[in-house]
């Protein structure tokens, strides 16, 4: 086994890269000769149980995804991997892949993520490009076979604000008034989910998995997780970001761009709706999310977001009078972050 794959670098004392897992890799590079050239850098962790490392060969830099089976499937994203470069979106090449064992070798993309790139004074400049890609995305990847973004898995993400966010984080919210609505609120969610047109769904498509690659073109990663679903969601994921918050106005200039680029036949206040809707359902999933990654799995870098998208959550509701007990009782002082 080459020496230099033992150089490893360590992110923080969090990351005890001399695991069984780093190790296993390592014997994968040298069966593959894949010969490292400096240390093996660990460059990103997310949410789930997967990892990635930047190794630089002689000639070029690559990224290695670790992805501990049972609990992770390199299988989806190899397959959602192809279906977007198959429609002309850039996604990342996989050079060499151990699905049995969790571990892909992948193109590196670089670092620049559209999250450190974007700012109030250039948006005009990055997101006609963004909602070029977005578009190509929707209109033109194959769903066929991916899994349906149905009404139980939207009602579960949605069941998430009560499960995590109201029982562990605001316990001392009155849950009655709340309990009352609750199911109404969330079946007219569902059903304007259900009444827009359905295709091709990332499912996390924001400014940190998206990248200005090397060659200029927008690089897509996380996108395992892809589904068949309503067509607004990959764009609320987009314009509602977890670091910066756009003016409505703005917001709603984008809503209209989109329409047009997704060619879609509705009204211009049909489609607000839609998207409207659809971001009411993806950031209380998102607060839900963000509660239990906290008070189930122990990581701490998600909770300081959720005031962003829990005010995204009542300056929707604000929009429209049909809400307006939900907006009050998620307005209660035990409930407010």
């Amino acid at each position: 086994m080459n020496a230099q794959m033992n150089q490893i670098e360590p992110r923080n004392a969090a990351d005890d890269l001399t695991d069984k897992r780093l190790e296993l890799a390592k014997s994968w590079l040298d069966s593959i000769g894949v010969s490292p050239q400096a240390p093996i850098r660990s460059v990103a962790g997310d949410a789930s149980f997967r990892r990635y490392f930047r190794i630089e060969t002689s000639h070029t830099s690559l990224i290695l995804m670790d992805a501990p089976p049972p609990a992770e499937d390199v299988r989806p994203f190899i397959d959602v991997a192809k279906r977007l470069q198959n429609a002309g979106l850039h996604a990342p090449a996989i050079i060499h892949s151990d699905a049995e064992n969790g571990f892909l070798l992948l193109e590196d993309l670089g670092d620049d993520m559209y999250r450190d790139l974007l700012n109030p004074d250039n948006a005009d400049q990055w997101f006609p490009g963004l909602f070029t890609a977005l578009a190509g995305m929707a209109k033109h990847t194959d769903c066929q076979g991916l899994s349906d973004y149905n009404a139980d898995k939207l009602r579960f993400e949605l069941d998430l604000l009560p499960k995590w966010y109201l029982k562990y984080h605001r316990p001392l919210m009155p849950r009655a008034k709340f309990d009352a609505i609750w199911e109404g609120f969330c079946a007219q969610i569902l059903a304007s989910a259900f009444e827009q047109p359905q295709c091709f769904v990332h499912r996390d498509f924001h400014s940190s998995n998206l990248l200005k690659a090397p060659d200029g073109s927008i690089g897509i990663i996380d996108f395992q997780d892809a589904v068949y679903g309503p067509v607004s969601y990959d764009f609320i994921s987009l314009v509602w970001d977890r670091y910066i918050s756009w003016p409505r106005g703005r917001i709603e200039q984008w809503m209209e761009d989109m329409r047009q680029r997704l060619d879609l036949d509705m009204p211009a206040a049909q489609w607000r709706r839609y998207c409207d809707l659809m971001g009411l359902q993806r950031n209380i999933k998102i607060v839900g999310i963000f509660a239990r990654l906290y008070y189930r799995d122990g990581k701490h870098g998600y909770i300081e977001m959720i005031p962003r998208f829990y005010e995204y959550v009542l300056a929707t509701l604000r929009l429209y009078p049909e809400f307006s007990e939900m907006l009050e009782v998620l307005e209660h002082e035990h409930c407010v972050p």
